[in-house]
């Protein structure tokens, strides 16, 4: 059973400088916790979240529900990242539109919404901003960086930009940098956003509208891209809503996953802000830690002082097992303490936020270990 969650907010006036030049200041970044910070300091475990997730990680929002957080089958009590032991950390990102501020706020100096005016922020961004809300909940070194796609880069960049302030990284489901057809599938869905007459520049808020039909597209083609071969055929094949009715219309929907699709996608654009999305898929693009070492991974790795974890998912074709074992390679060449575990699951890029036993226990495990590292000699944890 999920515990109730409570969403908090903390102000920064201060600027944060941005890896693309210039700063913002005077934002706020949503979070919540979970468990206890114990009396070292030392079991705190940060989550960083994916393109369309937030700070709500875990639990339910008291009266709701059906609110669940969206790794409640992870983190919680008893489970693999067990808020028993440790106290856990989701922070919603610069830029995103749950709560941090993003596109949808006023920009201070203004008073006029961001817009298309937000600036752009990276990956490395996010990181640093993750760092101050740490510093002001008074966690000075982590027990573990967690996440998955998106925020297994963040955990990724932890290690590189702040080292020593972390014991642990866990990447599930990333990769190292986007590769040529990711990017793709980024500008094919940016541009189905930004060709929306609804769009009006980036300003559609000023209209009253939203482009509604661009976010429809992004996010069928996004979804396309989550699920495997196998399980779009498991779940949908060449099922027909109807009798085949052969004719050609714009509107109607005869194959079930046609249906599942337009669903996902309207269901999407009810909910999600269409300049967040064009923000975070260019962070996505923009992350690529060897660039600046002349494209070797392993020099940009050298720095990093963490024990890692890294999980993959043998159907996973976006960010495939490959990307991580380059991550791999790259640590051990740095004679890093890496464990890697490389999931058969049919569930494709979605699989990270799945109950497949498997991974699961590999997470309890590592999970288990880490608490322990707390545990005085010869004593047991409880």
């Amino acid at each position: 059973m999920s515990f109730i969650a409570t969403p908090q907010s903390m102000h920064f006036d201060e600027p944060l400088p941005l890896q693309g030049g210039g700063s913002i200041h005077d934002y706020d970044l949503a979070f919540e916790t979970y468990g206890q910070l114990n009396a070292d300091k030392s079991n705190a475990v940060l989550v960083c979240h994916a393109l369309n997730a937030s700070h709500h990680v875990a639990g339910v929002y008291e009266g709701q529900p059906k609110s669940e957080g969206w790794w409640d089958n992870m983190i919680g009590p008893g489970k693999p990242v067990d808020t028993n032991r440790f106290f856990v950390i989701g922070v919603n990102n610069l830029g995103s539109c749950f709560g941090s501020t993003g596109p949808m706020h006023p920009h201070p100096d203004t008073g006029r919404i961001y817009g298309a005016d937000f600036p752009v922020v990276t990956v490395e961004d996010w990181v640093d901003a993750q760092a101050r809300l740490l510093d002001r909940l008074g966690v000075a070194r982590l027990a573990a960086v967690l996440g998955g796609s998106l925020g297994g880069m963040q955990a990724l960049s932890w290690s590189l930009r702040h080292p020593q302030r972390m014991r642990h990284a866990v990447v599930v489901a990333s990769a190292p940098n986007l590769n040529a057809e990711n990017i793709a599938f980024n500008e094919v869905a940016r541009r189905a956003i930004v060709t929306d007459p609804d769009f009006h520049g980036g300003h559609f808020y000023e209209h009253g509208v939203v482009p509604a039909r661009g976010l429809r597209i992004a996010r069928m083609i996004g979804h396309i891209t989550y699920l495997s071969d196998d399980v779009m055929n498991q779940k949908f094949g060449r099922q027909l809503r109807e009798g085949l009715d052969l004719k050609y219309s714009t509107q109607d929907v005869e194959f079930q996953i046609e249906s599942y699709l337009r669903y996902q996608g309207e269901k999407f654009s009810s909910y999600f802000d269409a300049n967040t999305y064009l923000l975070i898929t260019r962070a996505l693009d923009y992350f690529d830690p060897a660039r600046a070492h002349g494209g070797d991974l392993t020099e940009a790795l050298s720095v990093a002082r963490a024990r890692f974890l890294l999980v993959s998912f043998t159907t996973d074709w976006r960010f495939a097992p490959a990307r991580s074992r380059e991550i791999v390679k790259s640590l051990l060449e740095n004679n890093r303490d890496v464990s890697y575990a490389e999931i058969d699951a049919p569930h494709g890029h979605d699989a990270f936020l799945l109950d497949d036993a498997r991974y699961m226990n590999v997470m309890r495990s590592y999970f288990d270990g880490i608490a322990e590292e707390d545990q005085p000699a010869g004593k047991e944890a409880a």
